[in-house]
């Protein structure tokens, strides 16, 4: 049977702390006997070749 996963108040930080700053990408949380042991964060670039520069997000407000 599964366990209920232990989360305290440092664990929420450091999740959010991985979060934080993600434009493109994931964070993998990994998790042995019901406690997070690992967490894994995996950061993508994005580039427009016919630009040749990096891609920058728009916020969905100044979209027309």
């Amino acid at each position: 049977m599964a366990k209920p996963v232990e989360l305290d108040e440092a664990w929420l930080d450091r999740i959010a702390d991985q979060v934080n700053g993600l434009e493109y990408g994931s964070v993998l949380i990994t998790v042995h006997d019901g406690r997070i042991v690992q967490i894994d964060r995996t950061e993508r670039k994005r580039f427009d070749p016919a630009l040749g520069r990096q891609q920058t997000s728009t916020p969905a407000a100044s979209q027309s």
